[in-house]
């Protein structure tokens, strides 16, 4: 068996581990008995019988990967033991809060542990705020279908906050250096998000510049209730939402148009910069840099021809970001969307491109729809199983509608740069922008 082929065999096998562990119970006494069982038949086999090493190996990664889930997932939190309890506590705000109609949810990060508040939609706080809550402190609860629990600790908060009493204050927090300047970076990457909304506002017009800043920096909430509901109904909510689909598509609209200007390698590392641009005018929250990792590998194996091994880069970088924080690999759709998208674009798009070889190429056009395509049917199953909404107008929809998602993320980019730079610019580009997105618009509104 050939070196690269155990490669994948023994990640495989750790993402195995950590995905039954997030299901069962993996206890500490569980782990030895694997290692000691791996270890014996090792032993007997007298290092001489390759499978069964080969098979002992295995075992020891699907137990690391159980064992890494089991501590993460236990990690002790030093304000469990005040829950049920009112508790008076500083710290900052350590996201972008997140408003739904009349409330906000924010993360709240005091002496580096994170606490779910949900608040009043008004006052509106911002990322690094100082404030001071006064609140009883409780446990997070599991809704019917859905293990909300699990899924607010892959963001590593494991207590909430209720409405809580909140006053903001301008004195220093004491931070530590890693810290103090991840909040001063942060600070600064919001307030360029803030400038590139408010542009590509000032640029287009309703509601197609609510449309470019959901499928650009994933905004939702100017978006107005009856085309939100529209999205719905027609399959095509996933559209709105930040991840690796997104990336990689834009990733690859720009390096083929990059390719016509310079070479493949040089486009790459543009687009590679491109990207990284993208992710900061997102708010570089963690899922968007997890999705932006496998656009950018997609991006590699594209800039730099090597697709004769894809397999492995791609779980290489699955079982990096898993290791780093198991949590995703069972809880984080985004994440799961990402890694379906690239499976799509890799291993989908290829074979349906052979079966339509007679198809005339249009240009460009034959390659981004089948592209598009491809990454959509690889993502429908999770869009199914999680948004439990299936719609017969989903794929004349959606096909109708993808081929343009690059374009209009492309142009509607471009549109809030320039506008960023000189507004009037970036209104002369904006009726480019409003005419792509109109046309996606109504589309949706024609399918419900």
């Amino acid at each position: 068996m050939h070196k690269s082929q155990v490669f994948f065999y023994l990640l495989s096998a750790f993402l195995l581990g950590v995905f039954m562990a997030s299901f069962f119970d993996f206890s500490k006494s569980l782990v030895p008995v694997i290692l000691i069982i791996a270890i014996s038949v090792i032993l007997l086999s007298g290092l001489k019988n390759r499978p069964a090493i080969l098979i002992s190996f295995l075992l020891v990664t699907f137990a690391i990967g159980g064992w890494r889930f089991s501590i993460f997932s236990k990690a002790e939190n030093n304000l469990d033991k005040f829950t049920g309890q009112e508790v008076v506590l500083t710290g900052y705000v350590d996201d972008e809060p997140k408003i739904d109609g009349n409330i906000q949810r924010f993360a709240f990060n005091s002496d580096g542990t994170k606490i779910l508040v949900t608040t009043s939609a008004y006052p509106r706080y911002k990322f690094g705020d100082n404030i001071k809550v006064i609140g009883e402190l409780e446990l997070p609860k599991n809704f019917t279908d859905f293990d909300y629990v699990a899924y607010l600790k892959k963001d590593g908060i494991r207590t909430t906050l209720f409405f809580p009493e909140i006053t903001k204050f301008d004195d220093d927090l004491s931070l530590g250096f890693r810290e103090g300047l991840r909040t001063t970076l942060y600070k600064r990457i919001f307030l360029l998000k803030d400038a590139f909304q408010n542009a590509v506002n000032g640029s287009v017009s309703e509601p197609n510049a609510a449309f470019i800043n959901g499928i650009l920096l994933g905004s939702r909430q100017n978006i107005p209730d009856d085309l939100r509901e529209a999205f719905n109904r027609t399959g095509t909510t996933h559209i709105l939402a930040i991840s690796g689909y997104n990336i990689m598509i834009i990733s690859w609209a720009v390096l083929s148009g990059l390719i016509w200007f310079f070479k493949r390698r040089t486009a790459f590392w543009i687009s590679v910069g491109i990207i990284v641009l993208f992710v900061i005018l997102t708010g570089a929250s963690a899922s968007v840099v997890r999705a932006a990792m496998m656009g950018l590998l997609l991006s590699f194996a594209n800039g730099y021809g090597r697709l004769y091994d894809q397999k492995n880069s791609i779980i290489l970088a699955g079982g990096v970001m898993v290791y780093h924080n198991p949590f995703v690999l069972v809880f984080d759709i985004g994440f799961q969307l990402s890694f379906a998208a690239v499976l799509g674009l890799i291993y989908l798009y290829p074979y349906v491109d052979s079966k339509l070889y007679k198809v005339p190429r249009l240009g460009d056009f034959k390659e981004l729809f089948l592209m598009t395509l491809s990454a959509q049917i690889a993502v429908a199953p999770l869009l199914v199983y999680y948004f439990k909404n299936f719609s017969i107008v989903s794929l004349p929809a959606n096909i109708l509608i993808l081929p343009f998602v690059p374009v209009s993320m492309s142009v509607g980019f471009i549109t809030g740069l320039a506008g960023m730079i000189y507004l009037p610019l970036g209104q002369l580009l904006g009726h480019v922008a409003w005419a792509i997105t109109s046309y996606q618009i109504q589309v949706v509104k024609l399918f419900t």
